[in-house]
């Protein structure tokens, strides 16, 4: 028997920043990366500004920004049943894929407080009135209230958000706009349905080419990998069929990690930039083990119960944490860097570097600094957290720190 190659955890560092493309900004269109990467993890609203900006070769967030307004790209809830900035193509080839956990999600937190009632009437009223006119489920909750007395309030609202494809609307999202979280259909608000995976061949197909973009864009990596990533379970049934076109390595811990043959795996010691990611990136959230960027001890420092904190990476790791603080004009702006140790003089001067085009993507025009931050141990000691999503209606700032605003 073949025994798989063993994969250093520096080696799967720089196959993920490549694949993540944050070993170097890629020349490719706003479009193409962000089906390349299958979404963006956006329960911020303006988090998918600054993943675009650390990755996009002359991104250009006014462009971007028009783009979103002209559906071609949407946020709605996805992977893990949390909010994704994804392209209107993969809003309707996808969602569907991930009803069975936006369903799990549902019993779990809400149907409980919805007995008696007729979950489907429901369902139908609240497309109806969300096609009628965007609402938040704050708003939405309200009115069916008023339908379904022996309800609860928030639950009633929160049917749509679980049992029905949900679409953000501007001006939320927008490049310095925004608005409250509202939501229509996604069948309404792009004029199209969405695929049919009632077959179990065509669901079938669809899971495979899911599970091979993932490796695509996350690659090399485990089945709890994919799961941790998707929400879905019994993946492993989906890998072992398609081992005929996969690769198959171990990390040192002896875990099979499934890739892609011809995917990029560089040299464990290419240099890797410093790089500036907002809470909940892609680069960490995407893995159930994340030690490939993250430490045990360092994940801790940025992300509490349902809550994190942007951060940056350091010879492809995350360092530290990071805070963008301006003023109400946008006159004055200071990044602060708060790294979680000690850092060589030559990492610390190229975050500067990296943090001062930060600055000027975010605050252009405005009077900028960048000052560090010692790190406070005592901020240390609960545990890391699930993500998860609720309905926030308020709006983040420019890192929108440490809110789910779904």
């Amino acid at each position: 028997m073949t025994t798989a190659p063993v994969l250093t955890t520096r080696a799967l560092n720089r196959a993920t920043l490549d694949r993540q493309l944050l070993l170097r900004r890629a020349p490719v269109t706003t479009e193409r990366a962000v089906e390349h990467l299958v979404g963006l993890q956006a329960q911020v609203p303006t988090n998918h500004y600054t993943s675009l900006w650390s990755r996009v070769a002359g991104f250009d967030a006014e462009e971007f920004s028009r783009r979103y307004e002209q559906r071609e790209f949407v946020r709605l809830s996805m992977m893990r049943a949390t909010v994704h900035t994804v392209t209107a193509r993969d809003a309707l080839a996808l969602r569907p894929l991930f009803q069975v956990t936006h369903d799990r999600s549902f019993r779990s937190n809400f149907a409980k407080r919805l007995t008696g009632i007729d979950v489907d009437s429901v369902v139908a009223r609240s497309r109806e009135l969300l096609e009628e006119q965007p609402l938040s489920a704050s708003e939405l909750g309200k009115l069916l209230i008023e339908e379904y007395p022996e309800g609860d309030v928030q639950a009633l609202g929160m049917v749509a958000r679980h049992l029905l494809a949900l679409v953000q609307v501007p001006p939320r999202g927008l490049w310095h706009r925004g608005g409250l979280a509202r939501h229509t259909t996604m069948e309404h608000y792009l004029g199209a349905e969405p695929a049919d995976l009632g077959r179990p061949d065509a669901s079938a197909a669809a899971l495979d080419g899911l599970v091979l973009r993932y490796l695509a864009a996350f690659g090399p990596a485990s089945v709890k990998d994919v799961q941790t990533w998707s929400g879905l379970t019994r993946l492993r049934e989906v890998l072992d069929r398609l081992r005929a076109e996969v690769t198959v390595f171990r990390d040192e811990a002896g875990t099979e990690l499934f890739d892609l043959p011809d995917a990029p795996r560089p040299d464990p010691d290419s240099p890797a930039p410093a790089r500036f990611l907002p809470e909940f990136d892609n680069v960490f959230i995407g893995y159930q083990d994340r030690s490939r960027v993250v430490s045990d001890a360092a994940l801790r420092h940025f992300w509490k119960g349902f809550e994190a904190l942007p951060v940056f990476l350091s010879d492809g790791f995350i360092r530290g944490t990071w805070r963008l603080e301006a003023d109400r004009k946008r006159t004055r702006a200071t990044l602060v860097i708060r790294p979680f140790g000690g850092l060589p003089e030559a990492r610390r001067e190229e975050l500067e570097q990296e943090g001062a085009e930060l600055l000027a993507f975010h605050t252009p025009g405005a009077e900028h600094d960048v000052s560090w931050e010692q790190w406070d141990e005592e901020e240390d000691g609960t545990e890391d957290g699930a993500d998860g999503a609720d309905d926030g209606e308020g709006d983040g700032g420019v890192t929108g720190r440490g809110a789910y605003q779904d």
